[in-house]
């Protein structure tokens, strides 16, 4: 048994989502301070850029995946295992690691007791994947934690030439099953804009989306009929979501800005260029590194 104190009842603390196993606490000012970060801590504090850690009730779950390294501190009867199955199994969720940006091996933590995350300064949004029929695409980087009845899956570009010429990666990460899903994410959740197709289609010109339906077909397409028509426009590619289904749109693109100080944002995914031809001629090298 086990009791703690000056934590969620501490008067710096404000708890500001709630749902399923996971809890979400926002630190209303950066007290530990020094001479040399009061300056910054200070208008962080004018412009809401505020400290948030997510609390994982394991009593109320099965199990809870999240990212490597994100743990800040168990406490109760708590456990973890690699989910590593083999060899095989190794190979696979490394490359998934490698072209999705998120970490190759994620830890999962299971008995009753208390599971908290590092504290972060991205904004945390929690997803309740049976509003998206049990089946959700993830943008690169912002998988935290998830229930562990929520598998984790690729899906790829439908349309590989393109993907390659419009800046976007072949394969996203996908969450398949019933349950609850935390994201870090550039911008909070009221500014997230939803929109629901029915057998139409959205044209966005940027990565502002950070989830849809895996019912929808993503493609990356010229913004015009032809290439000197997309040229001429200033568009060139345009990412493209088709059939029934809902996505949802950040007002800033995830290139404009970051938080760097953030303690549990997962490594930038690489740069359009680099992004697919890059995962992919990295693994091989990953792999030697790994079995070193």
């Amino acid at each position: 048994m086990f009791k703690i104190n000056n934590f969620t009842n501490n008067d710096d603390v404000t708890i500001i989502a709630e749902q399923g196993p996971f809890q979400v606490i926002q630190y209303k000012r950066d007290l530990s301070v020094s001479p040399s970060t009061a300056v910054t801590a200070y208008f962080c504090d004018k412009m809401n850029i505020r400290k948030r850690q997510v609390i994982c009730d394991l009593s109320k779950s099965n199990g809870i995946v999240c990212q490597a390294g994100a743990m800040q501190w168990t406490v109760g009867n708590v456990s973890a295992s690699t989910g590593v199955k083999g060899a095989a199994d190794f190979l696979g969720k490394f490359v998934k690691g490698k072209v999705t940006g998120e970490s190759a091996v994620k830890p999962e933590y299971v008995g009753d007791g208390m599971l908290v995350l590092e504290p972060t300064y991205r904004h945390i949004i929690l997803l309740d994947t049976s509003m998206w029929n049990g089946k959700v695409v993830l943008d690169d980087g912002l998988f935290l934690a998830c229930d562990a009845s929520v598998k984790q899956k690729l899906v790829a570009r439908s349309n590989v030439s393109s993907a390659v010429l419009g800046g976007e990666g072949l394969f996203n990460l996908a969450l398949d099953g019933n349950g609850i899903a935390v994201l870090e994410c550039r911008c909070p959740q009221e500014e997230l804009i939803e929109v629901t197709l029915e057998n139409d289609e959205l044209k966005v010109d940027g990565s502002f989306a950070i989830a849809w339906s895996d019912s929808l077909k993503f493609t990356v397409e010229r913004s015009g009929k032809t290439l000197i028509g997309s040229a001429a426009s200033g568009e060139g590619f345009v990412n493209v979501y088709r059939g029934t289904g809902k996505i949802l749109l950040a007002p800033i693109d995830k290139t404009v800005g970051d938080f760097p100080f953030s303690t549990t944002a997962p490594s930038a995914p690489a740069s359009a260029g680099t992004k697919t031809g890059g995962a992919l001629s990295s693994i091989l090298g990953g792999i030697a590194d790994a079995l070193d």
